[in-house]
């Protein structure tokens, strides 16, 4: 990916944006290991090390919202990421109104802890309904 042009970057180089990248209708990922991809280069971007503790949790809360939302959510409608100050900001919107909710895995269904990991790893956690569905917004210290 390139990076974004000059006049998206402020002088001090402390934000990017996942769709200042490229274009800015790209469609949302379809799979989570699309996203991760997505965030990995915003992480490069902003000089966190991929290796790094920071990294493996914002990957893990980009896999957990968009698989969530695949899974239970009638499928990604919509993402956003971006780095700003050193925090990670996600924006996931999905297709069902349900919020999500903790639930613990059973020998049928595995599983079950993706919302608690999320809440868990995130510095602060937002659901706003929207018409036709929901968006959840995360936001991870990176330092």
């Amino acid at each position: 990916m390139n990076p974004p042009p000059p006049s998206d970057i402020p002088p001090d180089g402390q934000r990017y944006r996942e769709d200042a990248a490229g274009d800015r209708r790209a469609a949302p990922p379809s799979s989570a290991a699309a996203a991760r991809d997505r965030v990995r280069e915003l992480l490069l971007l902003a000089g966190v090390g991929l290796d790094s503790v920071a990294a493996a949790d914002a990957l893990l809360v980009t896999s957990e919202l968009v698989t969530n939302a695949i899974r239970h959510g009638g499928g990604v409608v919509a993402f956003r990421a971006g780095v700003e100050d050193g925090v990670l900001h996600l924006s996931v919107t999905d297709a069902s109104p349900l919020l999500p909710a903790a639930r613990t895995g059973t020998a049928d269904q595995p599983g079950g802890y993706g919302w608690l990991l999320i809440q868990r790893l995130a510095e602060r956690v937002e659901c706003s309904p929207r018409p036709g569905g929901k968006t959840i917004t995360t936001a991870l210290r990176l330092g």
